[in-house]
């Protein structure tokens, strides 16, 4: 699935704190089975399935069978959308606080 064609929104995708665990974990092992990510909660299967196809549809998570479980795998390359946004925000706050900082200077003179 191309980024173009993503089901849903990755900020929307990533607004919810379980779903962000769940990146987070996925970040720090290459592949995880669905029953290990499950232990990790105090969620039923079905939950966390629930919170792992939002991710999918985002384009965030992939996933394989293996005989009979399902190995999921992060792939943030939709992150980057977030990263773009943050980067522009925060270039904005910092000029802004130059040009404060520059005028409390020349108040000062």
């Amino acid at each position: 699935m191309s980024e173009n064609n993503r089901l849903r929104d990755v900020y929307d995708a990533i607004a919810d704190p379980t779903r962000r665990r769940l990146i987070r974990l996925l970040a720090e092992a290459e592949e995880l089975p669905l029953h290990e990510l499950t232990a990790q909660f105090q969620m039923g299967r079905t939950a966390v399935s629930k919170h792992l196809t939002i991710l999918k549809e985002a384009g965030l998570v992939l996933d394989r069978k293996v005989g009979r479980e399902t190995r999921f795998k992060l792939n943030a390359s939709p992150l980057q959308e977030i990263q773009d946004w943050v980067a522009f925000y925060s270039k904005f706050w910092s000029m802004n606080m130059l040009r404060l900082n520059q005028l409390l200077e020349e108040e000062e003179e």
